[in-house]
């Protein structure tokens, strides 16, 4: 897929919680070495880093509340959780990213210039806010889709009910959108055969309606 630098690098990153940290840009390798030292996290693009800043409450009780409903079901079976500070490799372009939570099976693969990035997720999750709700749905998701183990890509609203569940059509290379928003309602993740009720994702979530 290609992707025009400039003014993706306009785009991307406007009215994001992430800022360019340097004007010079640096190499991957440069980036790797100054985020083992960073007292922060960074995203790496075409060049420059970016600050990662912290999240509001209600992004990290449901980031919380994910991830205790997925362990039971993903305890003995081929597959393994990550949170935000595992580290992602989008090898297609060369981009680091740091998803809300990841889930790799099988072989778990780990990049052999940077050991702490994973190249092989099968879900990835994303809870929204409001400035980055599209970045995740647009240039992002675009550069997620260029992860050929990524079957599923799911959106999580934080302020109202919502989940919207991608899934790869391996036949055409399509996504295909699942939306609930209903707290009675069930997420099936059948890459990693586990269920995600809404009333789990939004336990103890103030939200404006559900």
């Amino acid at each position: 897929m290609a992707i025009d630098n400039e003014s993706a690098k306009s785009s991307i990153f406007e009215g994001l919680n992430m800022i360019p940290q340097m004007k010079c840009k640096m190499t991957p390798q440069e980036y790797l070495e100054f985020e083992r030292s960073a007292d922060t996290k960074h995203e790496y693009f075409d060049g420059e880093i970016f600050a990662m800043t912290g999240a509001r409450p209600n992004h990290n009780r449901i980031s919380f509340n994910i991830a205790g409903e997925l362990k039971g079901q993903l305890k003995g079976s081929n597959c393994m959780g990550f949170t935000n500070d595992q580290r992602v490799k989008i090898e297609a372009i060369t981009k680091y990213v740091y998803p809300d939570l990841s889930i790799a099976c099988d072989n778990v693969e780990f990049d052999d210039d940077s050991p702490e990035s994973l190249l092989n997720p099968v879900v990835i999750f994303e809870i929204l806010s409001d400035s980055t709700e599209a970045y995740d749905r647009g240039m992002k998701f675009e550069h997620y889709q260029l992860i050929d183990s990524l079957q599923e890509y799911i959106l999580i609203a934080q302020d109202r009910c919502r989940v919207d569940k991608y899934v790869r059509n391996r036949k055409d290379g399509t996504w295909i959108l699942s939306t609930y928003s209903d707290k009675k309602q069930i997420v099936k993740i059948d890459a990693i055969k586990c269920d995600l009720p809404l009333s789990e994702i939004y336990d103890r979530i103030e939200l404006k309606s559900c």
